[in-house]
């Protein structure tokens, strides 16, 4: 349906191309993951649906040093941290309790994602394209995925960075409102810490390029986040700190997907079972995760067989290789 008159249209068109020439002018980008955003003929996005509104919203971020620091990344209730190509790392924001006004910058989409984002009633994506043999298997998948070509009001190209590392995301212009913790239907508990633990001043995480750093601010009763031994800020100066910080092991194969210069991407598998360390109030607890299908939750068990519980608060996810 076309609304608005040819003036607003031109407008709309003329942001989608500007957008576009962001991503095809810079193909190969520091993680050598290929973009694809298809011609801007799409019409600007329609007013979300009710069940958008109820639904979370979960935006790819950029993660190498030129995308940092980020923006809106303090306010998401769940940050997915996992490995792609050459061994760096990309994140995923899930918003349910609030919408900041600006998140990024927004980067593109791996096959993975849809697998993870499968525990979530139609959630919508915000990715700033993907491989094209994968788009396919996007359209396919129970999300409302929105990228720069189907909503190109939503987003926009920052200055202070160089392309492709300045796409933003105008959250409320997908998603009418927050939809409310209901929609994080991730499996996690919440309440007391169990009984145990081992004092941890600090913990990192390595990829083969990449490395993440939680460092224990008792004062804060949160976890300081460095990433490749940088402080993570927001650009509004905000220190990037969450209450419950999970290691979980997983198996990481490699895709059918591979980039420009023939290298797979990176598979992390969310669905099945193992270890991970669970780390809040300044200890490091021994957990097992199970998630039997897809459209399950994450639950996490203590070593002392009960319910390993989080912090209330911000949680991080870093997808590690299980040994």
């Amino acid at each position: 349906m076309r609304r608005g008159t040819l003036t607003a249209t031109g407008l709309a068109v003329s942001l989608a191309v500007s957008l576009t020439a962001g991503c095809t002018h810079h193909r190969r980008d520091d993680d050598r993951a290929p973009q694809h955003t298809p011609a801007p003929t799409a019409p600007p996005a329609p007013a979300p649906s009710v069940t958008a509104a109820g639904s979370p919203l979960a935006v790819k971020i950029d993660n190498v040093p030129a995308a940092r620091p980020q923006t809106g990344l303090d306010a998401a209730d769940v940050v997915y941290a996992e490995q792609v190509e050459g061994g760096l790392s990309r994140l995923m924001a899930v918003y349910a309790t609030r919408l900041p006004q600006t998140v990024g910058p927004v980067r593109s989409a791996r096959e993975s994602d849809l697998e993870l984002l499968r525990q979530f009633h139609r959630p919508t994506l915000a990715f700033s394209g993907a491989q094209h043999k994968l788009l396919p298997l996007i359209d396919r998948s129970p999300l409302r995925a929105e990228s720069p070509d189907r909503a190109p009001t939503a987003y926009y190209r920052g200055t202070a960075k160089a392309a492709p590392h300045n796409l933003y995301l105008h959250p409320a212009r997908l998603l009418p409102s927050a939809p409310g913790k209901a929609a994080l239907t991730t499996g996690f508990g919440y309440g007391p810490a169990p009984s145990g633990g081992t004092p941890t001043a600090a913990r990192t995480i390595r990829y083969p390029a990449a490395r993440f750093t939680f460092t224990w601010a008792a004062g804060r009763h949160r976890w300081l986040v460095a990433m490749d031994g940088t402080p993570t800020v927001t650009t509004d100066g905000a220190r990037v700190a969450p209450a419950t910080v999970v290691v979980q092991y997983v198996q990481i194969r490699t895709s059918r997907y591979h980039d420009v210069l023939g290298n797979h991407t990176p598979y992390t598998e969310t669905v099945g079972s193992g270890k991970a360390q669970v780390l809040r109030d300044g200890r490091s607890f021994d957990a097992s995760w199970s998630r039997p299908a897809a459209t399950d939750g994450t639950t996490f068990t203590a070593a002392d067989g009960g319910r390993m519980n989080f912090a209330d608060g911000q949680v991080w996810v870093v997808f590690a290789a299980a040994s």
